[in-house]
């Protein structure tokens, strides 16, 4: 597959993950475990490792796997430049044989295969996400980068989707945090998986730019209270919407609009702020098809008469004006005055748009407050995201690992003290088991040369947790969750944009069960072995000095 153009928005994107995730972009023990397979001749060897995670995230029941792409584009473009070799000689112990150098010049990826699970697909702990194979050198180099490359954007697209189910499919979310994210890079990771995840809309330009998303905002508290009096408004005129050349005052007009609408109202026009008022008209004379100010610097009740004034403007001149933003105090309740204000308007002042203007909640919001929207009264229709999406406050990280499950051919399986840190041998097939509903209810790891599963035949096998319980399942549909999507140094399956990838996400949640995506106290999601690969597992404890039956008792 060729690569891309480099002035598409796909070749900027490569050329992204090409600058922030160079073959340096690892930790110094793959080299010193590289350079000790070499010297021993091992390196050549093939090996295969996996991708996967212990414990679904946020005490949820699901997780999402993304960054795929971006471990797609990695691999296409792995190789160490002279550069890159010769700090590699600075660093290493100065007895290191110069012809290895030399070896990391010349590596590439062409010898690796990857099968993954496809990106935006509803997962599962210890369910591997993807397989590396290849030499094992390189493969071992690949860990630490892939890892980065997973572990993050997995984490940020599951937060996302549980925004999403805690908002309903309604309401419009907006991603805003780069501000309050891990560096720069967090920050466009965050935007890139959250819109993956469910979110509609972020406030970041350059991942506008590069992944396609929508961006959205206005203005900040700081753009409001920049503005002490009318005087500084400037220009103050518009052309009408109606194509009359002449320019409408839109000041005095303005001011005529506040005295009607503090009558309807019954407010008094002397204690409106007369600098939020000149913000609010200098704005909408720059933009009079984006007027959408936060009301909040000062009060919102003098907020919304100065928004109303200069909007009910707007709509004389022909514009449509968008909405106002709430950031601080009681979200719900202020929206259901506001709604009522602008329901009051629109039918006083014979203007039907004016009912339906947006409403934007932004203040530190998290995923319970976001649940909570649901619980009472509001006129909220989209919320702003930022701490708590783009930082997991919840669960910084998914803590997903790489692990080595075969080298030439045989088995590999590390058992440790910590049953949480066994890891299960061999080569893989990976299956999904749904019911008659189409709901998944079992994940099925068998040895890659067992026969699958087949749609209306009971199997038997043991599920992860149970100790040495079997368990007996009829499956109504089965469907493999593995596909190989790179060999012999290309990408072997169409590259998916963040749109694809992002309705992949929620065709994938639609057929989970309720029961297993509830955000609190979910039903546990069933993984389970074959009865071959369960034999194996036991077989290779058994002739451990460690020989314990910790796999199946945590």
């Amino acid at each position: 597959m060729a690569a891309p153009s480099s002035d598409t928005r796909a070749g900027r994107a490569e050329r992204s993950v090409r600058e922030r995730v160079p073959p340096l972009l690892t930790d110094l023990y793959q080299f010193t475990m590289a350079y000790a397979y070499w010297r021993a001749g091992r390196h050549q060897e093939p090996a295969v490792f996996e991708l996967f995670f212990r414990d679904n995230p946020f005490g949820g029941g699901f997780s999402l796997f993304a960054g795929l792409l971006d471990c797609l584009l990695f691999l296409r473009s792995f190789h160490f430049t002279d550069g890159d070799v010769e700090f590699l000689r600075s660093v290493l112990p100065p007895t290191t044989d110069p012809a290895f150098f030399q070896f990391l010049r010349d590596l590439d990826c062409s010898g690796v295969t990857l099968c993954s699970v496809p990106e935006g697909t509803v997962v599962f702990a210890r369910v591997p996400l993807m397989e590396v194979a290849g030499p094992l050198a390189v493969v071992q180099l690949l860990e630490t980068s892939l890892l980065c490359l997973v572990n993050y954007a997995s984490l940020v697209c599951s937060n996302a989707a549980r925004f999403r189910l805690a908002a309903g499919p309604r309401r419009k979310l907006l991603e805003m945090g780069l501000r309050r994210a891990q560096g720069p890079d967090g920050g466009l990771t965050a935007s890139r998986y959250s819109h993956i995840g469910g979110f509609d809309l972020t406030s970041n330009v350059q991942a506008g730019f590069l992944f396609g998303i929508p961006v959205a905002g206005t203005m900040a508290h700081s753009y409001v209270t920049s503005f002490t009096s009318l005087e500084e408004v400037w220009p103050q005129t518009l052309v009408a919407v109606n194509g009359d050349p002449d320019p409408v005052d839109v000041l005095s007009l303005t001011k005529g609009w506040l005295s009607r609408v503090c009558e309807l109202l019954g407010a008094e026009p002397g204690k409106i702020r007369e600098g939020e008022l000149a913000a609010f008209l200098s704005y909408a004379i720059a933009y009079p098809q984006n007027f959408l100010p936060v009301i909040d610097s000062y009060s919102v009740s003098c907020g919304l008469l100065n928004f109303c004034a200069v909007a009910l403007a707007l709509s004389e001149l022909g514009f449509r004006p968008v909405g106002v933003r709430l950031d601080s105090g009681d979200l719900c309740g202020q929206s259901v005055d506001i709604r009522h204000v602008f329901r009051l308007c629109s039918e006083h002042f014979s203007i039907p748009s004016f009912e339906s203007l947006l409403i934007v909640g932004t203040n530190n919001i998290s995923e319970q407050s976001v649940a909570e929207l649901n619980k009472k009264e509001n006129e909220i229709n989209v919320v702003g995201v930022g701490t708590h999406l783009v930082t997991c406050t919840r669960q910084p990280s998914l803590g997903c690992v790489y692990k080595l499950v075969e080298v030439r051919g045989r088995p590999r399986m590390k058992i440790s003290e910590d049953p949480e840190k066994s890891t299960v041998p061999g080569r893989k097939a990976v299956y999904r088991l749904l019911d008659a509903e189409g709901h998944p209810f079992l994940d099925l790891l068998c040895l890659a040369a067992d026969s699958p599963p087949e749609a209306g035949v009971l199997l038997s096998c043991f599920p992860l947790g149970c100790g040495d319980a079997a368990t007996s399942v009829t499956p109504a549909q089965v469907t493999c969750l593995r596909q190989e999507v790179f060999s012999k140094g290309q990408v072997t399956q169409p590259l998916c944009s963040a749109a694809e990838t992002r309705a992949k996400v929620q065709s994938s949640l639609q057929t989970l069960h309720p029961r297993h995506k509830r955000l609190q106290e979910p039903d546990s999601y069933t993984v389970a072995l074959s009865e071959k690969l369960r034999n194996l597992v036991t077989e290779i404890q058994r002739g451990s000095s460690g020989d314990s039956n910790f796999l199946f008792a945590n």
